[in-house]
C-alpha cells in the first residue's frame, strides 16, 4: 500500500475524529427523574448542570432524592451515549 495514500487517511480520520470531539462538547442532553431532578451533560457525558425542584427535598427522606438523582444521571448519560455513538457511526474508527 501506498505510504503517502495512508498518510493522508490517518490524517483525514484525525481530523474528522476531532471535529467530532469539537461538536459533542457542544452538544447539550438533559435527563429527567419525575421532572423533579434534571441533569445536563455535553455529549462527552460531562454533567453541565443540574436542576432539583424544591418539592423533591424532603429532609426525612433523603434517598428518594438520592435515587432521583441517580435515575436523572443515568437518563442523562445514556442520552450522551446514543449522542456519541450517532456522531460517530460509519467511521469504523476504534474507541469511537
Amino acid at each position: 500500500m501506498d505510504m503517502k495514500k495512508l498518510m493522508k487517511q490517518m490524517q483525514q480520520a484525525q481530523a474528522a475524529a476531532g471535529k467530532i470531539q469539537e461538536n459533542l462538547a457542544a452538544q447539550t442532553v438533559e435527563g429527567t427523574a419525575s421532572g423533579l431532578v434534571t441533569v445536563t451533560m455535553n455529549g462527552h457525558g460531562k454533567v453541565m448542570g443540574l436542576k432539583i425542584q424544591p418539592e423533591a427535598v424532603d429532609p426525612s427522606d433523603v434517598e428518594a432524592l438520592e435515587d432521583l438523582l441517580l435515575v436523572a444521571l443515568q437518563d442523562a448519560s445514556a442520552k450522551a451515549d446514543a449522542l456519541q455513538q450517532e456522531a460517530t457511526r460509519g467511521l469504523g474508527l476504534p474507541g469511537f
